[in-house]
């Protein structure tokens, strides 16, 4: 036998173009959950700076005050929401999978994209509310 012939074709991509690479809406869906999820670990500490400063004096709940007045402090805390609310959604959805339901592809994709919409409802009126 010749080494051409020990060489099995291999039916590998020479180029992986990754912008042809398209994930379904269930995998953005769980990715985005984890994200928000380490988004949140992040923002505990700034809630809870947030808090003792605001609970160490009447001047330093007078000064948190004042920092809510700037669109920066504003922002951040519309991520934090927004990422709440999204992970507390993807959670529930996932609790519902886990429950047997929606387990199929089609039934999952749907699912990922009611949440896909609910979050950014909620989040839209986190932002009117905060603004």
């Amino acid at each position: 036998m010749e080494l051409s012939e020990l060489n099995v074709k291999k039916q590998r991509p020479v180029h992986l173009d990754l912008q042809t690479i398209h994930f379904p809406a269930t995998a953005i869906a769980s990715i985005l959950h984890r994200v928000s999820g380490v988004i949140m670990l992040f923002a505990v500490g700034i809630l809870i700076w947030l808090l003792n400063e605001s609970l160490s004096s009447p001047e330093g709940f007078a000064q948190v005050q004042q920092w809510f007045d700037s669109i920066i402090l504003k922002f951040i805390v519309w991520g934090i929401l927004t990422a709440l609310g999204y992970h507390l959604l993807a959670g529930i959805r996932h609790l519902i999978m886990d429950s047997g339901r929606w387990e199929e592809f089609d039934s999952g994709n749907k699912s990922a994209k009611a949440v896909f919409v609910i979050a950014i409802i909620f989040s839209v009126l986190v932002g009117a509310w905060l603004w």
